[in-house]
């Protein structure tokens, strides 16, 4: 069957700390902050009453492609709860960025002017790329390409050189062959591998259709080390299905294919669903719908303080204690 899936949605991450966070992702990378929330789950029940801020970055509107989201402490009694992150085998180990060609000289500038060291430019399957950390130690990439995606052009990167949006990601599996038969029950398609002496293979994967945030890497390492989930780490990827009914098909056909998928929930700005890869990878399934503009005008998001209709009446109390934060 031909699975509606039509890219990546967004990437999810830990962050040790929400001022450096938007620091680095709005100042140094030049996103625009779409979102200031708290985690969904009941802080009440998972962290005695402390709330967990989510923030999410993108382009103008935070559209599907562009939109990574962080988990950093809300308060002051949070910070800690989580520890910092090892990336290895069972997780996404990085996401990477689409920049106009011939940009990459400009990056690498502009990230070793913030003393971030980079690595590269180098290629993989053809195209041009850099590698660096966050301040938790992230690793991400940016990539040369085309991209029909808008930049934020509001913040400190001119337009020639802003980021369009993903172009992919980084898989590190325990088995290759089995996380490449769960991203074909996805309806990607296998459509190249390159081979680095000691050092591993990589298999690339495509999302038949997408003409953006559509590359998937397996990166497969000899005696690599387990990955630890933590601060500088990917929780999931979310691949994009347009609505609920593209939702409810990808996990009938996701069920056929003998994985374990979650009943659907209510994230506001989209509904998603989970199941995890034979090697423990978090996969989620989102839709493009309603996006981020559902509860704020395109020219005001990410001013406020936004919650789920549950938590409203909580508002006073949370925002009184979160930590404060400025874009």
């Amino acid at each position: 069957m031909t699975v509606p899936i039509s890219g990546i949605h967004h990437m999810t991450c830990y962050a040790s700390d929400p001022q450096e966070n938007v620091d680095f992702y709005t100042d140094v990378l030049g996103l625009r902050l779409v979102k200031q929330t708290v985690l969904f789950s009941n802080p009440v029940e998972v962290f005695e009453g402390e709330p967990i801020y989510h923030l999410y970055y993108g382009n103008t509107t935070g559209a599907p492609g562009t939109a990574i989201t962080f988990k950093p402490p809300g308060t002051e009694a949070t910070r800690g709860t989580i520890a910092d992150g090892e990336v290895g085998r069972g997780q996404v180990s990085a996401t990477a960025y689409t920049v106009p060609p011939g940009s990459l000289e400009y990056w690498h500038d502009r990230l070793t002017d913030n003393d971030i060291p980079v690595h590269g430019p180098k290629e993989r399957f053809g195209d041009r790329l850099v590698q660096f950390r966050d301040h938790d130690g992230l690793p991400v990439e940016l990539f040369e390409g085309e991209s029909n995606l808008e930049p934020w052009t509001d913040g400190d990167v001119p337009e020639e050189h802003a980021i369009r949006g993903f172009y992919g990601a980084t898989l590190r599996p325990h088995n290759a062959l089995e996380t490449g038969q769960a991203l074909q029950a996805l309806g990607l398609k296998e459509v190249g591998q390159e081979f680095t002496p000691q050092r591993g293979d990589w298999t690339r994967y495509v999302i038949p259709g997408a003409d953006h945030s559509k590359y998937v890497d397996l990166y497969n390492t000899p005696n690599f080390h387990e990955g630890s989930w933590g601060y500088g780490t990917v929780h999931h990827i979310a691949f994009e299905v347009p609505d609920m009914q593209a939702m409810y098909t990808v996990r009938e056909h996701l069920r056929q294919e003998g994985y374990s998928v979650t009943s659907t929930k209510d994230r506001k700005f989209f509904t998603s669903m989970y199941f995890r890869d034979p090697s423990g990878i978090n996969i989620e399934i989102a839709t493009a719908e309603p996006g981020f503009t559902v509860d704020e005008k395109p020219e005001n998001l990410g001013e406020e303080l936004k919650l789920p209709d549950y938590l409203e009446d909580k508002r006073d109390d949370l925002d009184s204690r979160l930590i404060d934060i400025e874009v």
